[in-house]
């Protein structure tokens, strides 16, 4: 089995230290083996999916919002596929991505020609809007 990401939280040190002890415990009694040269420990905010996680909450990641906030509207079937390309990676994240990005979708059968119009619009800025302001990822319960 291949595990690439886990994370171990606390609300004090103490209690991140004894969590830290639980976790390392379990993957000792059950032979995972951890590449240390890829763990952190102890860091007070992370980079995961594209949001910042700390004691604050989950925010989105600024150096992606701008990323997105900048991707000019497409002009071409090649842009309506790297603009998705962007967005796609998150589309398990949002609501309905599938009927929002539709339209823009159909762009890419072959027998339409491209023409850019106001449904199309209305979907890159939709999407652009969730990927920017709402949240993606919530936090466990």
């Amino acid at each position: 089995m291949f595990m690439d990401d886990f994370f171990v939280f606390g609300f004090s040190f103490d209690l991140c230290l004894s969590n830290l002890d639980i976790v390392l415990k379990h993957c000792v009694e059950t032979n995972i083996v951890l590449n240390l040269e890829k763990c952190h420990f102890m860091v007070t905010e992370g980079i995961v999916l594209g949001h910042k996680i700390s004691i604050h909450g989950i925010e989105v990641d600024k150096a992606k919002v701008e990323v997105i906030e900048k991707l000019p509207l497409p002009t071409n079937v090649k842009g309506i596929k790297s603009f998705l390309g962007h967005v796609g990676f998150y589309k398990h994240f949002i609501k309905d991505f599938s009927k929002l990005a539709n339209p823009l979708s159909n762009l890419l059968n072959k027998e339409v020609s491209f023409h850019f119009d106001e449904l199309c619009l209305e979907a890159f800025d939709t999407l652009k809007q969730k990927l920017i302001f709402a949240p993606i990822i919530t936090a466990p319960n």
